[in-house]
């Protein structure tokens, strides 16, 4: 099983695309929940083009990290990857979200569509993007939780598990052709520079993730 996962990996472009190597793909609970999806990513049928581990820059000066962009002729698909276990609930409206164990415990974390809109705002502008219907927000939740109770009222938002990724990518709004293949080597491109951040630009942005949160805890 070991060898099995470790020739898979191998034979995925992840590594590539997030300058990350199998040691730290597998033990780190964050990195492993994004490659999971990547891999699914990459097994989806039809042209695409997948990225990873995007900084793009914000108008205050900061950057905003997006876990994954995959690139299609129905438009750019903006992933924001949760590895979490236990009972989610949520909903659009609300500041945080909660996660929950039988034990009781639950924890507080903040509204993922919220943070994917924070990343789809940065890349619209830094791509010159006009057309909101050309952008698609997936929320991908581990299929080791459990999505109790969630409220989405947005139409260009899904929040689902995993396991339900191709079935949502098969949904007709996400096989009308958008965009003409230039076109999405031109956004590809676009964005390249924005991966394989330096170590200065990830310190960066982790000091003012930290700032925010002590901010918002006064």
């Amino acid at each position: 099983m070991k060898l099995k996962i470790y020739i898979d990996f191998k034979t995925s472009d992840y590594r590539h695309a997030s300058n990350h190597n199998f040691w730290q793909t597998f033990f780190n609970k964050g990195n492993m929940g994004e490659y999971n999806i990547y891999r699914s990513l990459e097994k989806v049928k039809g042209e695409k083009l997948l990225m990873t581990n995007l900084y793009i820059p914000k108008e205050d000066g900061s950057t905003t990290e997006i876990d994954l962009v995959m690139i299609t002729k129905s438009g750019l698909f903006v992933v924001e990857s949760k590895n979490y276990s236990g009972w989610i609930f949520g909903d659009e409206r609300n500041f945080n979200w909660t996660q929950t164990f039988p034990n009781k415990q639950q924890f507080k974390f903040f509204n993922p569509i919220w943070q994917n809109k924070g990343h789809i705002k940065a890349l619209k502008a830094v791509l010159a993007l006009t057309e909101d219907s050309l952008v698609h927000s997936f929320i991908i939740f581990s299929s080791h939780c459990e999505l109790k109770k969630i409220t989405v009222t947005s139409s260009n938002v899904q929040v689902f598990q995993q396991n339900q990724l191709k079935r949502m990518l098969k949904r007709k709004q996400y096989n009308e052709p958008r965009l003409t293949s230039d076109e999405m080597q031109a956004y590809f491109q676009m964005l390249k520079p924005f991966m394989h951040a330096d170590k200065k630009t990830k310190k960066l942005h982790i000091k003012r993730i930290q700032e925010r949160l002590s901010l918002a805890k006064k």
